[in-house]
């Protein structure tokens, strides 16, 4: 019987090339965004596509009673504003930690029930270099910085119920986030780094799918950095 895999986020960018990885492994595929427009999986059969913004946190609850039993959670969906500290206004970090890191911690929440009385399931959250190391953003690096804790503090929760959580912390890579960060520090990164290059969507996907299926279950509460060395801690 095929294992279920909710992806949020999962219509672009590192989502869609860890969509591509679950269809093509024969999973059952639940993918929640905003806008499936041009979506690549909207006719097929294995993959069901829910639109919701995931701003809106409190409907989280009703949201996952309707999507069924869910064997594989992914936190992808994020969002990165690039406004300077003193510009923020509160709704842009309202919007921004309600999608990165509230969301992602109600979605834990309410998946995990099931999991937790089948003794298993695996989770997985999209946080960022950002928070290790600091961002000019400083919400987004705020909001990175709790996915990773998140993570972790999930892991003393659930692990010993027999779920596997962990997170990935990539630095920029090849999506459209790439067009928000200036042409200077896009350059020094890529400078940095030691293939002189960014990451590819399909790189990072492939960390996610492997937490996800066949990484050791003593591998749980971790942040893998996926960084080609551009940011030593």
């Amino acid at each position: 019987m095929s294992k279920t895999v909710l992806i949020t986020g999962g219509n672009k960018g590192i989502g869609l090339e860890t969509t591509k990885l679950f269809v093509f492994n024969d999973y059952k595929v639940i993918v929640v965004a905003r806008d499936f427009e041009d979506f690549m999986f909207n006719d097929n059969e294995n993959v069901r596509v829910v639109k919701y913004d995931l701003a809106d946190t409190k409907g989280i609850s009703d949201l996952v009673k309707t999507l069924g039993h869910i064997d594989i959670l992914i936190n992808n969906a994020g969002i990165m504003n690039s406004i300077p500290y003193d510009s923020y206004h509160k709704e842009n970090i309202d919007r921004l930690m309600n999608i990165n890191l509230y969301t992602p911690i109600e979605l834990i929440t309410q998946v995990s029930k099931v999991m937790i009385k089948n003794c298993s399931g695996r989770i997985v959250n999209t946080a960022s270099v950002a928070g290790e190391i600091g961002h000019p953003d400083i919400w987004y690096g705020v909001s990175k910085s709790g996915i990773i804790n998140a993570t972790k503090s999930f892991a003393k929760i659930l692990g010993p119920k027999g779920i596997v959580i962990n997170s990935v912390a990539p630095g920029p890579v090849e999506t459209e986030m790439l067009n928000v960060i200036p042409q200077a520090r896009k350059s020094a990164i890529k400078s940095s780094v030691y293939t002189n290059r960014f990451a590819k969507a399909d790189e990072v996907a492939k960390a996610i799918y492997w937490l996800a299926t066949d990484c050791p279950e003593y591998i749980n509460g971790t942040c893998l950095d996926i960084n080609n060395g551009a940011f030593p801690r």
